[in-house]
């Protein structure tokens, strides 16, 4: 089960990880999930406003892969 539980967390990105491999703020990170529909949701632990906010890396490479495809034209909008 341990290895079930460390697999599962190193699949999840924490709020701050994602804002520094995007290079963002924590306001910027906000911005981006408000302006951008297609950005990955979030994943919270917990039911308190402290609960620690999470991120699946998968759903944050597919969601670079779609911007870097708009990019170069590959996918139609």
């Amino acid at each position: 089960k341990y290895q079930d539980t460390h697999r599962y967390l190193q699949m999840l990105k924490k709020f701050n990880e994602v804002c520094g491999l995007l290079s963002l703020t924590r306001d910027g990170l906000r911005k981006l999930q408000l302006k951008d529909p297609d950005f990955p949701a979030p994943i919270k632990l917990g039911d308190s406003k402290q609960a620690h906010v999470f991120f699946c890396s998968k759903e944050l490479e597919q969601w670079l892969e779609k911007k870097k495809a708009e990019r170069t034209g590959e996918l139609e909008a």
